[in-house]
């Protein structure tokens, strides 16, 4: 079966390509002509084998003949396109005016029909859809999840010889297997894939060589449904050759061919991985808005708190320090969030309290599986904390998201319900499954597990968030002539002090009534001056830019000229090395959080934190038949 987005745009499919087997048996037949034996089939055959398919190696043709003249079954050649098959049956079933075969002699040649797995976009979505190996097995991706209903079932033809000696013959038909009908629209899916090429491409040798970032993924989410409209990240690869090993290898390794086969395996499964559900990371300032939700649905924070910023936090001994570390001042509910204020954030936790903060992370699935349609989700339950080893530090890093992990599909799921009404879809992939009539053999309908928040709570989340775009620490994120929501985030990764940071951007249109949830994330920028979150930022609004006028969502504000011609470099220009003082951004304005003089543990950081596909040998044997999902 086909897999196709929710277009019908063709991602996946089997095309019929055909073996040729030669049968010495025929090909070499001897009759009696004129009272002598020949063999009459033999060399018409030969001939016309070897016009149609020069790449064949006569000589050894001619010697297989010769030394299994009694053989039946000998593949010559494997996955010939049905056109150059055509050719050949042309000629050996052409017949006269009588009806009469005109080269009756061409026998001892016959063709396997077999299915050939393509995908006619290359890296379109590859770790999205996956691939198949040998024997029909879906090997990642949806072609893994939804092996069993894309799978045919073979036909059968037998037969046995009855009491009169006549031949009774049974044919059982073959079945071809179903398609799935994908929740990704194919132009949004491609339009996000070259913006995230574009900023790969334009930071690959900003200041150092190598890729624009160890990993940049992008999802696109129905926040009223959980469908997934675009999935994409970077590195990606060619489903069409999957192992490809010059994308894995460098040009010493690949001349020198001293990689082991393990190695070569364990590098192509990190390739294949699909970053957006495997991979789990420190979220940073996303995280306030579940800190603030969560709060205001437990009553220990309400309209009209107010928390002093003076710059940092002393906690058991640790300092932790704020974005701004001369303080923000007075800070509200909003303008924390708006300012992106670490300091305010921990003195919120502290009216929480562990017992409620867990509580909530359990309520926005946090440490649990999304149960997405797709094999591989990581499970993030060893790394957040529970009640018995949460102190108070880990508290206070956690309100701001520092200290424990998740994944991308967590984040953006949980996101989506506090600006949906508080209401937590399942995210998923297939919205349909139809057999290969077209029919509907099963319909995926969307699926709330649960509520996280009230509806009120989730209508004060959004005007906070569009604040946040407005005002705060957002503002390279805004769409112009759309109203949106939105939060920043920035986390240094272990250990602490290496320069290295995760950064991001959630963000949400239209206003009032959300669409439209997009999150980026960008795991160490290709800069030298990485934990600022405008790299996402500047990505998210390239991206909605290009995609929304391929949606249904119009603009509903003026056009004021906000971002205009900024792109994917965003504002580096401040720190391309060649800037001047006055071109020094306020520190205020700049997204990061970063953490200063704290412990570096976090929850069973070194356990396992994803399942990995078994992913089988590739077979390359004569009987190795091609996957046909």
């Amino acid at each position: 079966g086909d897999i196709v987005d929710r277009n019908g745009t063709v991602l996946a499919t089997s095309v019929a390509v055909y073996n040729i087997i030669l049968d010495c048996s025929v090909l070499c037949a001897e009759t009696t002509v004129d009272g002598q034996k020949v063999q009459k089939y033999l060399e018409p055959t030969l001939e016309l084998l070897f016009e149609c398919f020069p790449e064949l190696d006569q000589e050894q043709v001619r010697k297989y003949t010769v030394e299994n003249s009694k053989s039946m079954y000998i593949v010559l050649a494997k996955k010939i396109p049905y056109a150059r098959v055509q050719e050949f049956l042309k000629v050996q079933n052409e017949v006269n005016e009588k009806g009469k075969k005109v080269n009756p002699n061409i026998k001892g040649i016959w063709f396997e029909k077999e299915y050939e797995r393509q995908y006619p976009f290359g890296t379109f979505a590859s770790s999205v859809i996956g691939f198949t190996s040998a024997g029909n097995v879906g090997t990642i991706g949806l072609e893994n999840y939804y092996n069993d209903w894309l799978n045919g079932t073979n036909g059968r033809e037998f037969g046995y010889l009855n009491s009169d000696s006549n031949f009774e013959k049974t044919v059982i038909p073959a079945q071809d297997g179903n398609t799935i009908v994908t929740t990704i629209d194919a132009n949004i899916q491609s339009i996000v894939e070259q913006k995230i090429l574009e900023f790969n491409e334009v930071y690959r040798d900003n200041y150092r060589e190598g890729a624009g970032s160890t990993n940049t993924a992008v999802l696109i989410m129905n926040p009223n449904t959980g469908e997934i409209i675009a999935m994409a990240e970077y590195p990606t690869f060619d489903l069409n050759n999957p192992r490809d090993t010059s994308l894995i290898l460098s040009e010493s390794e690949q001349l020198l061919g001293n990689v082991s086969n393990t190695e070569i395996s364990n590098r192509l499964n990190a390739l294949w991985k699909n970053y957006c559900i495997t991979e789990t990371y420190e979220p940073g300032s996303v995280q306030k808005t579940f800190t603030i939700a969560g709060g205001l649905e437990t009553g220990a924070l309400h309209e009209g708190l107010t928390f002093m910023c003076d710059g940092n936090e002393v906690i058991s001994g640790h300092t932790v320090k704020c974005v701004n570390i001369y303080g923000h001042g007075l800070e509200t509910l909003s303008k924390a969030l708006c300012d992106s204020c670490n300091d305010a954030l921990m003195q919120m936790s502290y009216l929480i309290g562990k017992e409620e903060f867990l509580r909530h992370q359990e309520i926005f699935n946090f440490g649990m599986k999304t149960g997405i349609d797709l094999p591989g989700e990581a499970n993030t339950s060893s790394l957040v904390y529970n009640i018995d080893n949460m102190t108070k530090i880990d508290l206070a890093t956690n309100s701001f998201g520092q200290n424990y992990n998740c994944t991308m599909v967590q984040m953006t799921s949980a996101f989506c319900s506090v600006i949906n009404g508080g209401y937590y879809y399942q995210p998923h992939l297939v919205s349909k499954i139809v057999d290969a009539n077209g029919g509907t053999v099963t319909q995926i309908e969307p699926t709330i597990l649960k509520q996280t928040i009230s509806a009120s709570t989730s209508a004060t989340l959004k005007d906070y968030l569009f604040d946040v775009i407005d005002k705060g620490t957002a503002k390279f994120a805004k769409v112009d002539g759309y109203s949106m929501g939105g939060k920043t985030g920035t986390a240094e990764t272990l250990p602490r002090g290496n320069g290295n940071y995760v950064v991001s951007f959630m963000g949400f249109l239209p206003y009032e009534n959300p669409e439209l949830v997009i999150y980026v994330v960008i795991d160490e920028p290709n800069s030298k001056d990485q934990p600022h979150s405008y790299y996402a930022q500047n990505l998210s609004r390239e991206i909605l830019e290009a995609i929304l006028p391929y949606t249904d969502l119009y603009p509903d504000e003026e056009f004021t000229g906000i971002n205009e011609g900024l792109d994917v470099t965003g504002t580096d220009i401040f720190y391309n090395g060649n800037q001047t003082e006055d071109e020094t951004p306020n520190t205020d304005d700049i997204p990061d959080e970063t953490i200063i003089d704290t412990p570096e543990s976090m929850p069973n950081q070194d356990e396992v934190t994803d399942e990995d596909v078994d992913i089988p040998e590739e077979d390359t044997s004569e009987d190795a038949s091609t996957g046909d999902d």
